[in-house]
């Protein structure tokens, strides 16, 4: 092992993560929902969480209002702020993802190499959705009035006004919340984590 220039150790606990996992009958792993303001990924994540919680698996929603609450309270919305945001998630997602927990975050994330940032740092259990409804749909719902208020230049670096979005280029799942409902969408990510295995914990080493 090499000495970290700060002289910081990494420690491994007695309890593994496998450990964890088989506690609670399932692996953890972080579903990252990604797209524009009012594309429907806080009311998806929020609707998955519900059905998970029903059947008894634990799952936890980092939605990016929440954060920006504490965590990253002293954050902006320019550039480097965004970037510093989702590092700042992406480990704590990780950290949740390493007690067992089936994480839901919920955030813009507009740009790819933030996204990819966090997908090295959680590893093979990360699951990208992009959450996917045209600008005009998204702008019609505004149920924050944000697009209002970006419009009449109320507020800058507004995602898909006056900041750009990088749509994922091959993301795990697409859901076209545009046009397909919410039960079909949350239906879909279900199927999907299923289908990778995350309601089966990992075989003892």
């Amino acid at each position: 092992m090499t000495d970290h220039p700060r002289n910081i150790t990494r420690h491994a606990g007695a309890i593994t993560r496998g450990d964890r996992e088989r506690l609670l009958g399932q692996r953890g792993a972080v579903v990252w929902f990604t797209g524009l303001s009012g594309s429907g990924k806080s009311t998806v994540a929020h609707n998955l969480e519900e059905r998970l919680a029903a059947a008894g698996r634990l799952t936890y929603v980092l939605d990016g209002d929440n954060v920006r609450h504490g965590l990253c309270a002293d954050l902006g919305f320019g550039a480097a702020d965004r970037t510093e945001n989702i590092r700042r998630v992406g480990h704590v997602a990780a950290l949740l993802a390493d007690a067992g927990v089936l994480v839901l975050t919920s955030f813009i994330s507009p740009y790819r190499a933030d996204r990819e940032q966090v997908r090295r740092i959680v590893g093979a259990d990360f699951v990208e959705v992009f959450v996917d409804a045209p600008l005009a749909v998204c702008e019609a719902r505004d149920p924050k009035g944000l697009y209002k208020k970006a419009r009449a230049g109320q507020i800058a670096e507004f995602t898909g006004i006056s900041a750009p979005y990088e749509a994922p280029e091959k993301p795990d799942l697409h859901l076209r919340t545009g046009d397909q409902d919410l039960p079909a969408s949350v239906a879909a990510v279900h199927d999907l984590l299923a289908a990778r295995g995350l309601f089966t914990p990992s075989d003892p080493q």
